[in-house]
């Protein structure tokens, strides 16, 4: 069968074959992303009801301070139930014990940081980079903190009243700063797409792992591949 001028013929699509997506890489288990997400939306109530109760223009346009004291209080004091309830999870236990290990490879990265050396040779990490293992590490430390200082806050007969005094200075300058570096968290998470992808489905792409975290794909037990299904041929 022929064809017509400008016109292709019927077989020319079989010619040009589709190009394949490229392989994904599983990342995250259903536990772990549940656990992310419930965590987020704990921490982010907490800052929100913190600003009302504490920045009068918010305080005016909120009001109902009863209220918004209450979601502040029954918010911090869940943000650990994700994390309890994530230890029943294996993938979220093993997880946990790779943010808890610092190598060589990390102090590297943290010195190409600090040089704002993008480079992804200069930046080597597993499957977590030294950065996410510090941010990890530090807002654990923070959240305990923040825990005890508002339960002296909130059962004012248990304690003295330099200690409530002292908890609500530590507790209100903390909360700042946690603000201050959550902004920052969300602010990396938006410049990076394929990040935040895997945090929503699990998986990333391939090429993004060999990029970012080189060496996770080099450990003994490379994480499984998944294959994009195919569209049907015409």
């Amino acid at each position: 069968m022929t064809s017509t001028h400008g016109s292709a013929g019927p077989t020319a699509a079989a010619t040009h074959p589709r190009s394949e997506p490229p392989a994904r890489v599983s990342r995250f288990s259903r536990g772990e992303r549940w656990v992310h997400r419930s965590t987020a939306a704990l921490t982010l109530l907490c800052v929100a009801t913190a600003a009302a109760l504490y920045v009068p223009q918010f305080a005016e346009l909120v009001g109902r301070r009863y209220l918004v004291v209450t979601l502040h209080e029954w918010s911090g004091l869940l943000i650990p139930a994700p994390f309890l309830l994530g230890l029943a999870s294996r993938a979220f236990r093993a997880d946990l014990r790779l943010l808890n290990r610092f190598g060589p490879h990390d102090r590297t990265w943290l010195r190409a940081a600090r040089r704002r050396d993008r480079r992804p040779e200069s930046r080597p990490a597993g499957k977590f980079n030294a950065g996410q293992k510090v941010h990890s590490g530090w807002i654990a430390g923070a959240v305990l903190v923040m825990l005890g200082t508002g339960l002296m806050m909130w059962f004012t007969h248990l304690t003295p009243l330099v200690w409530r005094t002292s908890a609500t200075f530590v507790h209100d300058w903390l909360s700042l700063a946690v603000g201050i570096v959550l902004a920052g968290h969300i602010g990396m998470a938006l410049a990076d797409p394929e990040a935040r992808r895997g945090m929503r489905t699990g998986s990333v792409e391939r090429p993004w792992a060999e990029r970012e975290h080189p060496l996770w794909l080099k450990e003994p037990k490379e994480p499984k591949e998944l294959k994009e299904p195919k569209e049907p041929k015409d």
